[in-house]
């Protein structure tokens, strides 16, 4: 068994809760969101991310907006639905729960 393989599988399975919360704190540019999560080591390879915010999109989680830039072609700016805080609350719940039941079981010897 690759140890790595588990690692990023984890990091994967956490990875649509990581990237609703940071969308829900205020507007955000793609590689913004990309430099915090690879800042965090929540994602390995930038392709995850693209088909993520995909899905996201279209199950009206998520909505953006061009932008023009000044500097190059125009920008996507990333931003929650109230759909999607509905959801992300109830992943919060989840999450929740999963630390305290995790903690559990690994504080026992």
């Amino acid at each position: 068994m690759n140890v790595a393989n588990t690692q990023v599988q984890m990091r994967k399975g956490l990875l649509e809760f990581c990237v609703l919360y940071i969308i829900s704190r205020g507007e955000v540019y793609t590689s913004d969101l990309i430099d915090e999560l690879t800042a965090s080591e929540m994602i390995v390879v930038e392709g995850t991310l693209y088909p993520l915010l995909n899905r996201l999109k279209s199950s009206e989680l998520v909505e953006y907006r061009w932008v023009e830039s000044e500097s190059g072609p125009p920008r996507k700016y990333y931003s929650i639905t109230e759909e999607g805080k509905k959801f992300l609350d109830t992943l919060a719940e989840t999450w929740k729960s999963l630390v305290q039941s995790t903690t559990q079981i690994t504080s026992k010897k």
